[in-house]
């Protein structure tokens, strides 16, 4: 299945990527994520809790964040298991600057789903995709207005 989409956030893309480098940021901002334990070097072992639409389940996995171009694009590797199926997941985030200080957050990617994930159909998934997808930046909206304010 293919991810794609973009979003704009006011905040520069330095600062944006100082947040998403931050395991502690991006355990409160990506929806369903219980806890994010840091394993190594951009590498985390993610536990985390889908509910949304027909999909509603516990998940156990890994998340790495590679081929780093630090305030411009970085990999995010996704890959967690479920009793109702397994997500791998591979997103490539762009960081283009424009002005007054906001970014356009680009992203693209492809998921491969088995089980009864697979099953639920394209449409289906793609829906809980870009849910997820607008709950992740919304709570990055968030915490940059925290942040403004700190």
């Amino acid at each position: 299945m293919k991810i794609n989409g973009n979003y704009t956030l006011n905040v520069t893309p330095a600062v944006f990527w100082e947040m998403v480098m931050d395991p502690n940021v991006l355990e409160k901002v990506t929806p369903g994520i219980k806890e994010l334990k840091e394993e190594g070097p951009d590498k985390y072992e993610a536990i985390s809790q889908v509910r949304v639409g027909p999909v509603k389940g516990n998940f156990n996995g890994n998340l790495v964040i590679k081929d780093k171009v630090p305030h411009e694009s970085c990999t995010l590797e996704i890959d967690q298991k479920s009793k109702m199926g397994n997500v791998i997941a591979e997103i490539v985030m762009k960081m283009v600057p424009l002005e007054d200080d906001k970014t356009d957050i680009q992203y693209t990617g492809e998921a491969k789903m088995s089980g009864t994930l697979a099953s639920m159909g394209q449409r289906i998934m793609s829906g809980v995709v870009s849910t997820l997808s607008k709950q992740f930046f919304k709570s990055m909206e968030e915490e940059i207005e925290k942040r403004d304010k700190n």
